[in-house]
């Protein structure tokens, strides 16, 4: 899991937070619903860990097993404690971070994540993508974020889910500070200390403990002009010719991988995915949101497809790997499946409500 610090509520009219989990809130609410008072009191302590010093909360995501993916009850929980930060005027800053799983540290949640002001990676970073290959997993604000990486990376760790290291989300944005892993101890001692929520301070602290970090050779950022060339077109047919005209020519590894994880992948998940990151390249946060509110619905609804229950049967829980997609084919996915995820479930279903007046927009 992405280990991730944030000044989320630095500036105090900003509940992008909050509104980002209010998103993840209302997803399931009813099979947070259906369980008992007590039992949902010790999932949602259990899930988020609290640390708290003189003029600071660290909220701890406590899932690694799962790689911390962001449940109904950690949203809930997230929310209640970030409403509380926000009201109490003796704290200066809010910061996360993850529980680790095999000493690395992977994001999920890129809605709650992202827009934190700071952000800090280190060489136990993954940022991971929502997958294609479990049929389409859209994520809070994922569209968006992935919509502004630099060229077409967005396109590309969308419908292929691969991830990116700690010095690749320095070089694209993600990250806003880099720091060896042995330093995270002294970082959070330094950020515990502070009394303020001047974001200057807080950001000189930061730089005080940060390393300069390179990317690898291997790194994918390192072959941005071909990935810019193969995921610039207009549709996934034409993604994978270019790709496939390009390992015809050099039969380049790169290539070859990325050509096998997009045959792996739903066909139908593909063109919503896409669908969604090149949208969210005229649409706000907010919008987003409302839209990826409505692919979830609509993914888990089955109305369309089972995709989404055959990707995460095949993937984690028989695990061979061996998903039944359905359309099985690209040519079999019609536009008005793919316009379907974008639509309302019912007229019964609320859409999204976001708390905008709570707030400035971030766009």
């Amino acid at each position: 899991m992405m280990q991730r610090f944030k000044a989320a509520l630095l500036q105090r009219r900003n509940n992008l937070h909050i509104h980002s989990l209010r998103f993840l809130n209302q997803f399931h609410t009813r099979n947070l619903c259906s369980l008992p008072d007590t039992a949902i009191t010790d999932e949602l302590d259990n899930q988020v860990l609290v640390e708290g010093k003189a003029w600071s909360r660290t909220a701890i995501l406590n899932r690694p097993s799962v790689l911390n993916c962001l449940s109904t009850a950690m949203g809930a929980r997230l929310q209640k404690l970030y409403t509380s930060w926000e009201n109490n005027p003796d704290i200066g800053f809010v910061a996360m971070k993850v529980a680790l799983l095999n000493g690395i540290t992977m994001g999920g949640g890129a809605g709650v994540s992202i827009p934190g002001m700071f952000r800090v990676a280190t060489d136990k970073t993954v940022f991971a993508t929502p997958e294609t290959l479990i049929g389409f997993h859209p994520d809070a604000g994922a569209s968006f974020f992935l919509s502004h990486l630099p060229g077409h990376l967005g396109e590309y760790l969308g419908l292929t889910g691969q991830k990116l290291n700690g010095a690749e989300m320095i070089s694209c944005g993600l990250a806003t500070h880099y720091a060896h892993s042995s330093k995270l101890d002294l970082i959070e001692e330094q950020l515990g200390k502070l009394d303020t929520d001047d974001p200057s301070v807080i950001e000189t602290s930061l730089e005080k403990c940060s390393d300069l970090v390179y990317l690898d050779n291997i790194s994918v950022l390192h072959r941005i002009e071909i990935l810019d060339k193969c995921f610039s077109h207009d549709t996934v047919e034409e993604i994978i010719d270019a790709l496939e005209s390009e390992t015809s020519k050099t039969n380049d590894a790169w290539c070859i991988s990325t050509l096998r994880r997009l045959k792996e992948a739903s066909p139908l998940g593909l063109k919503v995915s896409l669908k969604s990151i090149r949208e969210g390249r005229f649409q706000t946060l907010d919008q987003c949101l409302i839209r990826e509110y409505r692919m979830s619905l609509q993914g888990i609804s089955n109305q369309v497809s089972r995709d989404f229950c055959e990707g995460v049967r095949a993937r984690m829980v028989d695990k061979d790997l061996a998903p039944k997609w359905n359309p099985p084919s690209l040519e079999q996915v019609s536009k008005d499946m793919v316009e379907h995820y974008f639509s309302p479930l019912s007229k019964s279903e609320p859409d999204l409500e976001l708390p905008t007046e709570l707030r400035e927009a971030f766009t």
